[in-house]
């Protein structure tokens, strides 16, 4: 009634700044006290009409008196910051919003968050009722102003704050999804809150179970309208499916509900996600130390260097890089085990989810690190790659036969005491029999199978062993033993030097042919040659060309393929080095020759650069260049099953010596039956041309990855300790021509149209990056430990 009074007599309103102040903040206070009484559609309709005629009167102060505006509003601010909770402040409030000017929000909204007299339950207090404003049928910007309120305080970093509000408020501004009139405002915060709150799936996870009802009633009703808003609410929902895996169950049924609607592309919900994350507001947020920053623009996490750690933390990223690898790992039930395999899981688990630039792998390291290598020295990370590997594999077959032991204890009767020792006994005998029917995921990974002959050229008898690996290690070539180009002598026992620089980008294996690797291809040796006189013959054919001789005497650089010749190609053993041959019960001159029989999945090859220098007594570092290959000249009628393998990773050794400098890696994301739009580089390479054609053109190779760099610039990624970046193919290939003390030292190829690959379509798309979903546990130790941190970032 006073409202009509004074509308009617608008010059009873109290004039001059102090009155006019005071009619104000009374009026506002007056406002925050009106409740409606009723119930039914008439009197809500009476209550908001009388609502809406009040806030009218304030806003005809405001415009003859501006400056009452401020003072207003921070009354405003006062009755919905008041921690008292006997008085519940009306939501008729929101009706004010909508005569606050919009150009006033960067300016309010900064004073508010860096005001220091404004406490953190004060803040969380307003923006939790201002949330509630939502509910205002006919309040226009009410959103607006909540949306820019949450961006301030990420700005700032009270994150605290914006957990306590998201977690309190995200059910009912879903709710609020439900009432056509309050739709739009409530779907802009809702998509707010949840592309913002990244770090765990605690809040998708609380409107998850409303979901499917909302959208049957939006097909149901059949308006125009309702189908826009479905289109928004369904994008917004597969992004974050697809940035929280593990919850399969959970999703189904919205999966399902949502089947009729487009689901947007991989690339639009990573731009989604990219853009909306507390911790990717660099722009707003002020500079704080490296540890507490967050992700790099990469979205891949660093890993901390804990004292001359890098030879691990090098190593570790390019395990985890192999995703076929990675994807087994994290995809093991290992619940309840305190095994090195679980805590190599739980660092895949936190470099894939943290919200950490980058992480601190202490108990890996700890658990890891082999016994002789003294805390904080740098140690050779091919060394300790070798250790990781054989300790995960034995682990696990020690685990695999104590499993056997439990079972078979089980199904026994009480038989006596030494019955069971004889019986643990044989079970772990016949532990190694197992890697015949059920091999380790390290062998099924890294797996792979030499077979030497050894030929005494006495008698010509021969006698062969097989034996596995995980890594080839390929020595640099002496030149002394390369001048001629027949099978080399070892007279004595000979080292081989140790070296090779910048990997090509890919290999071929030759399924089905002899042993020689051609340039540019590395060949699947599953088949046996027909006799001896195959394997030499066709030695001979690349020797005699002089095109490898030429190389290893240092006339033409050396190549990776050249490295893997040298190694495979057949040695005389004789002088000190002579071969004791049985059947001839004395020492013979003989032929070594070595086949691979079975080639693995992750190709690691370890480059030997660095020799023992006897009379400095220390391991001087090789630091001769070697160029990427030509493609050979092989003839693909003889050898028509090529089986490429392509550069995964590289880790590289800054230094001159073993025992000091620095590891660093490039690695790029290659799974086995996904190239990643790679196919075409494999057939680019494949070997059809004569080599004298090759020789004369531009290197194929330079060209493929010159194509490839302009259609995915950011496919390579460079990880040097906790710092994480984009790169290319040419900054490794670059790398010792323009550090010369830079040199590739470990590389892991992976085998392309592999059948160990995951098939992520039978997860339904639940899968992030086809990554599989974490057990529970592991979601939430990142979840609390995401919260943590960004508390801590806060601080």
């Amino acid at each position: 009634r006073l409202c009509q009074l004074l509308g009617d007599f608008p010059q009873c309103l109290p004039r001059g700044r102090k009155l006019s102040l005071a009619f104000c903040q009374q009026l506002v206070r007056s406002i925050a006290h009106f409740q409606s009484q009723g119930t039914r559609e008439a009197e809500l309709r009476l209550y908001v009409s009388q609502v809406t005629q009040v806030s009218g009167l304030l806003r005809s102060v405001w415009k003859a008196e501006p400056e009452t505006l401020l003072p207003s509003l921070q009354e405003l601010f006062a009755v919905i910051s008041a921690a008292d909770t006997s008085f519940e402040p009306s939501v008729a409030l929101a009706s004010l919003v909508q005569h606050i000017p919009l150009q006033m929000i960067t300016v309010l909204i900064r004073s508010l968050t860096t005001d220091p007299n404004v406490k953190d339950a004060s803040m969380t207090q307003a923006l939790c009722r201002m949330i509630d404003w939502l509910s205002w049928p006919l309040a226009q910007h009410v959103e607006t102003w909540v949306i820019a309120l949450l961006k301030g305080l990420a700005a700032v970093q009270k994150f605290t704050i914006l957990i306590d509000v998201t977690l309190l408020k995200i059910e009912l501004v879903f709710n609020r999804l439900w009432f056509p009139l309050v739709r739009p405002g409530a779907l802009a915060v809702l998509s707010h809150m949840l592309l913002s709150f990244q770090h765990s799936p605690e809040a998708f996870h609380l409107i998850v179970p409303h979901v499917v009802a909302l959208v049957h009633s939006f097909k149901k009703d059949g308006l125009s309208s309702s189908t826009a808003f479905l289109m928004q609410l369904s994008e917004l929902i597969h992004c974050m499916i697809y940035h929280y895996s593990g919850f399969p169950e959970l999703y189904e049924p919205i999966l399902e509900a949502l089947k009729d609607m487009p689901k947007p592309t991989e690339e639009k919900m990573k731009l989604i996600l990219s853009q909306s994350a507390w911790t990717s507001q660099s722009s707003f947020l002020p500079s704080c130390s490296s540890r507490l920053s967050g992700k790099s623009e990469t979205g891949k996490t660093g890993l901390i260097n804990l004292g001359n750690t890098c030879y691990m933390n090098s190593v570790i990223q390019a395990l985890f890089m192999a995703t076929d690898f990675r994807r087994h790992v994290l995809s093991l039930n290992l619940n309840g085990c305190n095994s090195l395999m679980r805590k190599l899981q739980h660092l895949f688990a936190f470099l894939a989810h943290t919200q950490r630039e980058a992480y601190a792998p202490r108990i890996f390291f700890e658990a890891s690190r082999p016994p002789w290598f003294t805390p904080r020295s740098q140690q050779d990370c091919s060394e300790y790659l070798r250790f990781l590997l054989d300790r995960l594999h034995e682990e696990e077959r020690t685990l695999k036969a104590l499993s056997s032991v439990k079972n078979s204890e089980s199904t026994m009767n009480e038989d006596s005491q030494t019955q069971e020792t004889v019986h643990k006994a044989q079970v772990f005998a016949e532990a190694s029999c197992l890697r015949n029917e059920e091999r380790t995921l390290i062998e099924k990974m890294f797996g792979g199978k030499l077979k030497t002959t050894i030929c005494c050229l006495n008698c010509r008898s021969m006698s062969q062993k097989e034996e596995a690996f995980t890594d080839l290690s390929l020595a640099f070539c002496p030149p002394t033993s390369l001048e001629s180009v027949g099978p080399r002598y070892m007279e004595n026992s000979e080292v081989k030097d140790d070296y090779m620089e910048t990997p090509f980008n890919s290999l071929e294996v030759n399924s089905g042919c002899d042993t020689v690797i051609d340039e540019g291809t590395v060949k699947d040796f599953t088949a046996e040659p027909n006799s001896e006189n195959t394997t030499n013959s066709e030695l001979n054919k690349i020797q005699d060309s002089g095109d490898l001789s030429q190389r290893l005497v240092g006339k033409m650089p050396l190549s990776v393929t050249d490295l893997l010749n040298y190694f495979l190609a057949p040695e005389i053993l004789s002088g000190d080095n002579k071969y004791y041959c049985e059947k001839c019960a004395s020492l013979q001159n003989a032929e070594k020759t070595m086949q691979i029989i079975e080639e693995p999945e992750y190709l690691i090859l370890t480059l030997l650069r660095f020799s023992y220098d006897p009379k400095c007594h220390i391991r001087r570092k090789i630091l001769d260049n070697v160029s990427l290959p030509l493609p050979s000249g092989a003839d693909e009628v003889s050898c028509p099953q090529l089986v490429p393998y392509l550069l995964s990773s590289v880790v590289v050794h800054s230094g001159v010596s073993s025992e000091s400098g620095h590891y660093y890696s490039y690695a790029r994301n290659v799974t086995g039956s996904e190239p990643s739009g790679l196919c075409h580089q494999s057939t680019t390479l494949s070997l059809v041309a004569p080599q004298d054609k090759l020789l004369a053109e531009e290197n194929p190779c330079t060209v493929v990855e010159n194509e490839l760099d302009t259609e995915m610039p950011r496919e390579w990624f460079l990880f040097n300790d906790s710092r994480v970046t984009f790169t290319s193919f040419q900054s490794v290939q670059k790398i010792t021509s323009r550090f010369p003390k830079d040199t590739a030292y470990v590389l892991f190829y992976k085998k392309q149209n592999s059948t160990y690959g995951f098939n992520t379509s039978s997860a339904n798309g639940l899968w992030v990056n086809g990554d599989p979903p974490l057990q529970k546990d592991l979601m939430d130790a990142i979840t609390k430990d995401n919260k943590l941190y960004l508390q801590v970032r806060q601080k």
